[in-house]
């Protein structure tokens, strides 16, 4: 393997295996630096722009052969409060489309980008992790976990909160952590959701349902720390809690996985690209998962990336830090409305304050009845 490579992908997530595909596409030889890990037993619910830019950039085929369409979207107010918003359905149908998006199971996907990344000769991989990273004259020095060493002019840091990559950039990063965390497990219905995700606001955080085909439903349940723990520790005690939660409306449920609690955070940087290297997903950004952001967000980071790569000269001196300096402009705004958005609507859930829950209440209120705030928060919600 050469010692000398154009672009460093570092981390191996989905936005991670789609970056390195992505530089490779564009003509750029790239190496793609990645641990193997155990199979991702989550799923994303990923938006329609989101899932044009896969199947465009050869990541996936057909859409309706790994996941399942999502094609409402439904809220209700279960916090008990004085201030209660409506519930609030949204329909694809409303807004033109067939679906919002489709709800993947990211193991399904990693093994579509894989396959995307096989035989393609601008890309190898390279399974280890980054022990160090410094710039000398221009050009990134690498030190592996397996001893080895390279050199690339372009560094891509896709390695989560915890970034080697945003450490060795100097870049700096905001992070507030909160007590609450996410409960995700699988789960059967009696009565299925045909194709509508149902998120039910409680004081802690939402308790989401998400189709996955059939009568099977995919669980992200936020809550206070200790009550996940303490409700996951005795299975017929969490399925009473998930009976109760999803107020009887889909009959009996039974667990069809394992549970696995995260806790969860909010992340963001002060610019997602300099000095020829740039940041992309949790890098980057991390959020609570409510409203859907996270992967999608990163996936517009990769196809923001590629449009740079698209651009740049890579025989002119300095195109590094040209596609550094022009991804972190492209990113800037999305970056700073999609964080005030979603850390805006948690905030507002847990807030026990009167004056938060009034403006959140109102502004349900806006969204059930009025149609260009529905509009142009779907717009924004899919990424558009």
């Amino acid at each position: 393997m050469a010692n000398h490579t154009q672009v460093a992908v570092i981390g191996g997530g989905l936005v991670g295996k789609a970056t390195a595909v992505a530089a490779a596409n564009a003509g750029f030889s790239t190496l793609h630096v990645a641990p193997d890990a155990p199979v991702d037993r989550r799923t994303s619910a990923l938006m329609g722009p989101s899932v044009d830019y896969m199947i465009d950039a050869g990541l996936i085929d057909d859409p309706e052969t790994l996941g399942t369409p999502l094609t409402r979207i439904r809220i209700i107010d279960a916090t008990g409060r004085l201030l209660r918003a409506p519930e609030t359905v949204f329909s694809a149908s409303e807004f033109g489309h067939r679906a919002f998006g489709w709800n993947f199971a990211n193991a399904r996907l990693g093994e579509s980008f894989s396959q995307a990344a096989a035989g393609n000769e601008n890309l190898d991989r390279r399974a280890a992790t980054l022990k160090s990273a410094s710039r000398v004259d221009g050009v990134w020095h690498l030190e592996l976990g397996d001893g080895g060493t390279l050199t690339a002019e372009l560094l891509v840091g896709a390695d989560g909160k915890g970034s080697s990559v945003r450490k060795a950039a100097g870049i700096a990063m905001r992070e507030r952590k909160f007590d609450q965390a996410a409960l995700v497990c699988d789960l059967e219905l009696e009565r299925g959701l045909d194709g509508e995700s149902v998120e039910f606001h409680y004081p802690n955080g939402p308790f989401t349902l998400v189709p996955a085909g059939g009568n099977r439903a995919n669980l992200v349940w936020i809550d206070r720390l200790e009550t996940l723990e303490d409700a996951r520790r005795e299975p017929e005690h969490l399925i009473s809690l998930l009976n109760a939660k999803s107020g009887h409306l889909f009959g009996t449920i039974s667990a069809a996985s394992p549970s696995f609690v995260f806790p969860l955070s909010l992340l963001s940087v002060d610019v997602a690209g300099r000095d020829a290297a740039v940041l992309v997903g949790e890098s980057a950004h991390a959020f609570p998962p409510i409203g859907a952001q996270g992967l999608n967000l990163g996936l517009r980071d990769v196809a923001n990336l590629n449009a740079c790569l698209k651009a740049a000269n890579p025989g002119s001196y300095g195109w590094a830090d040209a596609v550094a300096r022009s991804y972190g402009v492209a990113r800037r705004g999305d970056l700073t409305r999609t964080g005030a958005f979603v850390g805006g609507l948690f905030t507002s859930l847990l807030s026990p304050h009167l004056p938060a829950q009034a403006l959140r209440s109102v502004g349900l209120w806006g969204l059930k009845t009025i149609p260009l705030l529905r509009k142009q928060a779907i717009s924004f919600g899919m990424g558009q």
